[in-house]
């Protein structure tokens, strides 16, 4: 992987204004250069986003740091960082971006793609696939059959130079056919986390007559609605007594990796709910573990999440997600 596709994927990785602040630092060249690798990037996958990190911190020690990349991420960033100076910048990005064969592509989901192709001539095939993202490609290619597999793997592995005519008028019949495809708008609707998100602004009563009813049906469908209701960080809606009662009921060991993935205002939470002397070493504890594994920080997350639930279960703490104050009656 090139120094260059390292930075795009490290700055994606950053809040938008850390990231414009480091793009700031570099020549005009410099940013054209990544901000291009960024405008390319569709998607990152969380191991390859941790292998850039941790490749970054072993050799940058004491640095610190997923959003996805795309053409309006990489002319955010620069506008950001050159500020007035950026308008010829993000015109040599896109017209490098827009001039990628298929980059009309990038944003179409694969399997729409597969729909399109899949009855084209394997080297039809093996051309669009060679001009897409290894994940992209890779999609496609497992939707395809074992035999269409072989002969398109075939064809990409034999594939030299092309005829950018050939290139020209595969990709504009390609987007003529996919025309309505590429202006439709989809919006995800409903779903778990909807079922969620209206649970977490009713009354109490409503919420637990619900999720009592439904586990008798589909325990699993409750388990879920009720991680996603309350959420680590949501931890800082606590009040300082049920914090207190939290940590007596978790190991410090378990705190020292939940809190690598937390916000400054809940870590502050948790610390000024501690002694001073079990706050410098639950921080000495999280110093000394280093860099861990994202997987690592969010499952040991839930399992403090779980907690919270089994304390709200038996009556010793009282979520209440949408953080409104409860109305007190006489």
């Amino acid at each position: 992987m090139s120094d260059i596709r390292k930075a795009a994927i490290l700055l994606t990785a950053l809040p938008e204004e850390e990231a414009a602040g480091i793009m700031g630092r570099l020549d005009e060249k410099q940013v054209e250069q990544v901000s291009i690798e960024i405008a390319r990037l569709n998607s990152v996958t969380a191991d390859l986003q941790e292998q850039v990190i941790l490749e970054f911190a072993e050799s940058n020690p004491g640095a610190a740091g997923t959003d996805a990349g795309g053409i309006d991420r990489a002319k955010s960033l620069v506008q950001k960082a050159l500020g007035k100076n950026a308008s010829d910048t993000i015109d040599n990005i896109r017209h490098s971006f827009e001039s990628v064969p298929f980059s009309f592509l990038r944003n179409i989901d694969s399997q729409n793609i597969l729909t399109y192709i899949i009855d084209e001539h394997p080297q039809t095939i093996a051309l669009i696939l060679s001009h897409l993202p290894a994940a992209a490609g890779a999609e496609i290619l497992s939707g395809l059959s074992n035999d269409r597999q072989l002969q398109v793997v075939q064809r990409i592995s034999g594939m030299g130079q092309t005829s950018p005519e050939i290139i020209e008028e595969v990709e504009r019949g390609l987007e003529k056919r996919m025309a309505n495809v590429m202006s439709q708008s989809y919006e995800n609707t409903g779903g778990v986390s909807a079922v969620a998100e209206m649970l977490n602004v009713s009354d109490r009563a409503t919420e637990r007559a619900l999720l009592e009813n439904l586990s008798q049906e589909d325990p699993n469908l409750v388990e879920e609605i009720r991680r996603l209701m309350f959420v680590f960080e949501d931890l800082i809606k606590l009040n300082d007594k049920e914090i207190q009662t939290l940590l007596k009921n978790v190991e410090n060991s378990k705190w020292a990796l939940a809190l690598k993935g937390a916000s400054p205002e809940l870590k502050e939470k948790v610390f000024s709910n501690m002694s001073q002397r079990a706050g410098e070493m639950l921080k000495e504890e999280m110093e000394y573990s280093g860099a861990v594994k994202l997987s690592l920080v969010e499952a040991t997350q839930q399992e403090i999440v779980d907690v919270v639930r089994s304390l709200e279960d038996s009556g010793d703490l009282e979520i209440n997600a949408s953080g409104e104050e409860e109305q007190l009656v006489e």
